[in-house]
């Protein structure tokens, strides 16, 4: 089928559906989707709330947890030991399909009756304080990890050891404030970095070793503030770094944010890949619009993709699957899965949550090695076979309809009266963000923020300033967020829409972290720490844009080009591309030709 243009039934703008995208529908047998990517993924990310957790009981054994689901919902919540255990059934919350009713509606009774885990994590050692994370150890308070040992503060980490405050990391060892990096040991704030050693204060730069506050750098040694140093002459000026001084590393930060606006930016972070558009893709082959995603084949419009993921379109956390669609938060090692959520090592599956090591299921939540069911009713496979088949037309002729009026048949993902959180509980207000009016506008949940009435032991302006002078009665101390406003009862609340939690505490492993890195103490909660780190990311958008090399420098005449770019010479670059930077931002952006004539 040649290419189509359709309207969003959500948002009402165009979009285009081309003939590769017609042949991945066909092959999976489902039909071409009627919301817009961009609504498509945010309908994918209210089902993943990263950092919003609660203390309540578990629901079985009676114990305190911490949930991603509050108190105040009406479902029932297992602490992972008992959901995972054999001591409930979830076949026991099955019923017969009712063709007098849309399907949406029941499963949205499953869900509202059926217990689900607390958390959702599996293979950890030592992680009950962190969420969507699989096969790692020592993990606090950090959310979206794999495969990683002794992780704090963080999100969205990969085959790391010992790294604090760390954003989309990958293979990288005592590590602190890393953003969009690779490859790092024992570095400090970088950003776009990789294959990075003893190094601080770096943006956009390569196989480097003992280098400060510098960017665009490949394959370099001793470079302190972008000028080459002798080994005697940087050690010698990295001394007068005071680095465990908060006052002095807040210098540092706001001189590090003006290098970042005056260094290159090349157009997109793709790194040996062919034939993708987006960013931060690594090692990958054939994936258009797709983000923080590496090692991937013949994928669109997909997030946070850390490994072996081949033919698929709209899936958010994942990794190891195939022919895969629409899925959303931590679903791994499946195969010719469509619409599920938190549904791992299966196949041939349709509109699961919350399950395991099956196969031929239709409408069913929590079920672990099951096949031949619907709505967590058994079947045999004929009769499996026909019912499906029937209830898929059924879903086309008597749709779903939530109450903006949006239709939901057969090949559309789960409508938000099915969704356990608020919007602003999720990553879609961290990427998408709306005010409470026009999330409720929309159709979806709000939460607002709870009364804490938390009183500090110490204040933001009482810390002291430097690492060395912190003793280790500081550990279990409440302290003050800075973004907190103390009011006149002396209780905290919050100052700012970052799910501020108002004040924290400094564990043991953290202390004996920044006083072996020589770090000053935080001043902000770990989700204010959080959200400041991803003012540095882009957005999961792209803009189609032309370079802004205007010959001999930018054509902002901030940056003056340091060789001749033999194929536009003196005159304005020609070239054109899609990238994450939108053409309001100050920023000098490059395309790979100048980028590399400049950088590389």
């Amino acid at each position: 089928m040649s290419q189509e243009t359709k309207i969003c039934q959500n948002c009402k703008a165009s979009f285009i559906i081309d003939a590769s995208d017609f042949d991945f529908y066909n092959k999976i047998k489902v039909p071409p989707p009627t919301f817009c990517p961009e609504c498509r993924l945010i309908r994918r990310f209210i089902w993943r709330n990263e950092r919003n957790l609660y203390k309540r009981k578990c629901d079985l054994c009676k114990k305190s947890i911490l949930s991603i689901y509050s108190p105040a919902t009406s479902l029932t919540v297992y602490c992972q030991s008992c959901w995972w255990s054999d001591k409930w059934d979830p076949m026991n919350y099955g019923s017969e399909y009712n063709f007098n009713q849309p399907f949406f509606e029941q499963l949205k009774r499953i869900l509202q009756e059926i217990p689900i885990p607390a958390l959702w994590g599996f293979n950890n050692i030592n992680c009950d304080y962190a969420n969507y994370i699989a096969y790692n150890k020592n993990v606090y308070f950090s959310f979206s990890i794999t495969s990683c040992e002794d992780i704090y503060y963080s999100t969205s980490l990969d085959k790391s050891l010992s790294c604090f405050d760390c954003d989309f990391l990958i293979d990288s060892q005592f590590c602190y404030e890393n953003i969009n990096s690779a490859k790092n040991f024992q570095s400090l704030f970088l950003v776009n970095s990789r294959e990075c050693i003893n190094s601080a204060f770096l943006f956009d730069c390569h196989n480097c070793q003992n280098c400060f506050m510098s960017s665009n750098l490949r394959n370099k040694h001793y470079i302190f503030r972008n000028k080459q140093y002798s080994k005697e002459e940087y050690l010698q000026k990295i001394k007068e770094i005071n680095f465990g001084s908060f006052v002095f590393t807040k210098g540092l930060l706001e001189e590090f944010y003006n290098l970042k606006q005056k260094s290159l930016h090349k157009f997109a972070n793709i790194i040996r890949s062919s034939n993708v558009t987006g960013d931060d893709v690594y090692e990958s082959k054939n994936a258009k619009y797709c983000f923080k995603v590496r090692d991937v084949e013949d994928i669109k419009y997909c997030w946070r993709i850390p490994n072996k993921f081949r033919d698929a379109y709209d899936v958010s956390g994942a990794m190891g699957s195939e022919l895969v669609y629409e899925g959303s938060v931590a679903a791994n090692y499946n195969y010719m899965v469509k619409f599920y959520s938190q549904y791992k090592d299966s196949k041939y599956s349709d509109y699961c949550i919350l399950g395991s090591n099956s196969s031929n299921l239709f409408g069913c939540i929590g079920l672990r090695n099951k096949q031949y069911c619907i709505l967590n009713k058994q079947y045999t496979k004929e009769s499996f076979d026909k019912l499906r088949t029937k209830i898929i037309e059924h879903m086309n002729k008597m749709p779903y309809i939530d109450k903006k009026g949006r239709f939901y048949k057969y090949g559309e993902f789960f409508p938000p009266e099915l969704l356990p959180f608020a919007y602003n509980e999720t990553i879609a207000q961290e990427y998408f963000p709306l005010t409470k009016e026009k999330a409720l506008e929309q159709g979806y949940k709000w939460k607002d923020p709870e009364e804490r009435n938390i009183k500090p032991d110490l204040k933001t302006n009482e810390l002291p300033d430097h690492i060395k002078d912190v003793s280790d009665d500081i550990i279990g101390k409440i302290i003050q967020c800075q973004h907190a406003k103390i009011k006149e009862d002396g209780t905290l609340e919050m100052n700012c829409n970052e799910q501020c939690t108002t004040a924290f505490k400094i564990i043991p492993q953290e202390l004996q972290y920044y006083k072996r890195m020589n770090l000053p103490l935080p001043r902000l909660c770990p989700n204010c720490r959080h959200y400041q780190r991803l003012k540095q990311r882009n957005p999961l958008k792209l803009w189609h844009r032309k370079c802004q090399c205007g010959g001999e420098k930018s054509e902002n005449g901030v940056y003056k080009n340091t060789t001749n770019h033999p194929h536009h010479g003196p005159n304005h670059c020609p070239n054109e591309f899609e990238t994450s930077y939108a053409p309001d931002r100050p920023e000098i952006v490059y395309c790979e030709q100048c980028y590399n004539n400049e950088v590389v």
